[in-house]
């Protein structure tokens, strides 16, 4: 049973990834044109992130900072007012419209409409055993932890809540995600902004049960 979901989960994948990029072909192109005018190219973000059972893919997002802003500033890390945010770039998060591009990760593989969010190899390096378990599944473009606080919450608080979501999978609660409390965080622009500080090496996974999992 649980493979006949595995494989709906996958075809669904295809299905709205592929239907929102034929719907979107000319907003994605419009948008491209609006970063190449702003701040030159490249218009991609283009990372190394740890997919399913950690193996490393490309993810594609489109680039709302300053060219090599890993190198500026926070590094790796992004707050509200960050001088290194482009103007085209700040619209794109406000709207979450920059994680479009993920689409083609979805298609070829890479990634799931829902699942984890996928994180830096080095910090994946740091997990303990319970917390690998968020790698068991695809990376998402949205997931659990994502509708219930996204970067607002703690690293402790959204890696239980995916470790949550791998224990509790379901293609219901996929399509619950889905269709009901993504659109619902787009709109209201929930956790676009959370803290700087990288508290992946200190990690508590004390467990919380599904209490906290279904809070909302």
């Amino acid at each position: 049973m649980k493979q006949i979901s595995l494989l709906l989960k996958r075809m669904l994948d295809i299905l709205v990834a592929g239907v929102l990029l034929v719907i979107l072909a000319v907003p994605l192109a419009v948008m491209a044109i609006l970063i190449l005018l702003d701040s030159g190219r490249p218009v991609l973000f283009v990372q190394d992130r740890a997919g399913r059972n950690g193996r490393p893919f490309k993810i594609y997002k489109f680039r709302t900072m300053v060219q090599n802003a890993e190198e500026i500033g926070l590094g790796v890390f992004t707050e509200e007012n960050d001088p290194r945010i482009t103007r085209v770039g700040r619209w794109l998060r406000k709207w979450s419209l920059d994680e479009l591009p993920q689409l083609f990760n979805i298609l070829k593989g890479d990634m799931s409409l829902v699942g984890p969010r996928p994180t830096l190899l080095y910090q994946v390096e740091k997990y303990d055993d319970r917390q690998r378990k968020r790698l068991l599944v695809k990376p998402g473009v949205t997931g659990w932890a994502q509708v219930n606080g996204r970067n607002s919450l703690t690293w402790p608080e959204r890696i239980e809540l995916d470790v949550w979501y791998v224990e509790h999978w379901s293609l219901w609660l996929d399509l619950y995600i889905l269709f009901v409390r993504t659109p619902l965080v787009v709109l209201r622009r929930e956790g676009v902004y959370g803290q700087v500080v990288d508290e992946i090496s200190r990690i508590d996974v004390t467990p919380r049960g599904p209490g906290r999992g279904v809070s909302a």
